[in-house]
């Protein structure tokens, strides 16, 4: 399948953008240039996102004592004890934040009846593995204790996130199947857009799109070199949740893939993982896009039936 003709004129600005020498490739800036060009791609990609919503900004404890700031999105006409989407931003570990993110967490609390709370979680270098995924599991100890005068419902919570967001939220899955992990609750769904699964190894994916479509394999080395820099933390599945074995059957699954992204095989085996030990898996494999589309929805017209599509999943789920 070709690229999206939408996605293909905004690649031409990018790489006209490279040429020129206006803009270079992640890999080739310090930390903190790759964080504000990533924030400042938020405005050009989608700068209309819904704005008839609620916004609350609060703070999550966790167990080391540092507060993390959190987002949680409404509808006006939201009532008490809604079903929540928690979700967890992209950005390699390294870059992303609530502001990149925005859009996403309006958009998907506009879709049913979620709200959509957003928590966020310290970035590598200053934090390397597995800080990430232990703000996340704090958070989620946080929502079960505080769901109710938040007037969310504990008992409907969908763990969610793009990237290595998603690789995070499929953490909180399978932390949520073993007793031994002893994470405060369990989801009633997952949702997994273009997962990070497995920073241990490359497949060809990572050739066949290794530049020249947004998230390049290079910038992916450099996010886990700032990360895990210890090759065996790759191959735990608080990193890598396609190394997690003998995994029972898990939380139902919507894993959304990109035809142009070089996660693209590592998504597919995990969608193939999760159906291996009988989790239900539903699987949206977008092959003409690429990598950070639902960031996308100013600039590529397709992005809003994919959302359109994943608010009747959700809306279906809760009829279940």
């Amino acid at each position: 399948m070709s690229l999206n003709p939408d996605l293909a004129a905004f690649l031409e600005l990018v790489e006209f953008g490279r040429l020129t020498g206006a803009s270079r490739a992640m890999h080739e800036q310090t930390v903190e240039q790759a964080r504000s060009d990533f924030e400042a791609s938020s405005q050009v990609i989608d700068p209309s996102p819904p704005g008839e919503l609620s916004v609350t900004e609060l703070q999550v404890p966790t167990r080391d004592g540092a507060l993390l700031p959190a987002r949680l999105y409404r509808r006006p006409d939201a009532v008490s004890g809604q079903p929540v989407i928690l979700y967890l931003h992209g950005g390699g570990y390294v870059v992303g934040s609530l502001d990149s993110h925005e859009a996403v967490c309006r958009r998907l609390a506009c879709l049913g009846e979620f709200a959509v709370l957003a928590p966020t979680y310290r970035r590598a270098p200053e934090h390397a593995f597995p800080t990430a995924q232990l703000d996340c599991q704090d958070a989620v100890a946080w929502l079960a204790e505080t769901a109710a005068q938040l007037g969310l419902d504990r008992e409907r919570v969908v763990f969610a996130g793009d990237s290595v967001g998603a690789s995070l939220a499929a953490g909180l899955a399978i932390a949520a199947a073993l007793p031994q992990a002893g994470l405060a609750l369990k989801p009633l769904a997952q949702l997994l857009f273009y997962p990070v699964t497995d920073i241990s190894q490359e497949r060809d994916s990572h050739q066949r799109h290794a530049a020249g479509y947004l998230l390049e394999t290079q910038t992916l080395r450099w996010f886990y070199q700032h990360y895990a820099p210890n090759p065996a933390d790759r191959l735990d599945w608080r990193a890598s949740p396609l190394q997690a074995r003998d995994l029972p059957p898990l939380a139902p699954a919507y894993v959304g893939l990109a035809g142009f992204d070089p996660l693209y095989d590592e998504g597919l085996a995990y969608a193939r993982h999760l159906q291996a030990s009988g989790t239900q898996v539903t699987l949206c494999d977008e092959q003409g896009l690429t990598h950070d589309y639902l960031r996308m929805a100013g600039i590529v017209g397709a992005v809003e039936g994919i959302y359109r599509d994943l608010g009747q999943w959700l809306q279906a789920l809760l009829a279940r």
